[in-house]
């Protein structure tokens, strides 16, 4: 049995047999589970917006993604183009780097420097370029992994520990060994 509004439809010729028999075949469909139209649009709606709301998540995923490597080119390109040159040197001057003990031989200028807080050390790759203080500065703000030594901290009077025994011998920052 037809619909009568279809079999009009069917007869103006306003929609072809294989429209008609997929309604009826969607209509047939919707009495046997129970759905109406509402529940389906409902349905829809609802797993649209999951989507979207995935395709957000994604997106935005993609976008931290494509900043945060944007920032270490820029640090990299940065590190390699604007480090002191000519540092190359007699005096050794020893720094951890993680659990290592590292070893880069400077001028006495630029071991002065790194003492005073004037030059940093950086970490790119297996090399540690020496930075000026501002760059340092620049570089700790937006990746402070790749700072290794910035002598930025003077210990004051205030900072050291009453009850310390050893307070009366002060131990400079620049002693060779």
């Amino acid at each position: 049995m037809k619909n009568a509004l279809q079999a009009q439809l069917l007869k103006a010729g306003l929609i072809d047999p294989k429209k008609a028999k997929k309604i009826n075949q969607q209509q047939q469909h919707a009495k046997k589970t129970g759905q109406s139209d509402d529940d389906v649009r409902a349905a829809l709606a609802q797993a649209a917006a999951e989507k979207l709301a995935r395709d957000q998540a994604l997106n935005r995923e993609r976008q931290d993604a494509l900043e945060a490597k944007t920032m270490q080119a820029n640090i990299r390109q940065m590190l390699t183009q604007l480090h002191i040159t000519n540092t190359r040197g007699e005096i050794s001057y020893q720094f951890v780097d993680g659990n290592k003990i590292k070893k880069i031989y400077v001028t006495p200028e630029i071991y002065n420097q790194i003492v005073s807080g004037r030059v940093a050390i950086a970490r790119l790759d297996d090399q540690y370029p020496l930075l000026p203080r501002a760059l340092a500065e620049r570089i700790a703000t937006r990746a402070p992994e790749v700072i290794v030594i910035f002598n930025d901290k003077v210990m004051s009077s205030q900072q050291m520990d009453e009850d310390d025994p050893y307070a009366a011998y002060v131990i400079p920052d620049d002693l060779m060994w």
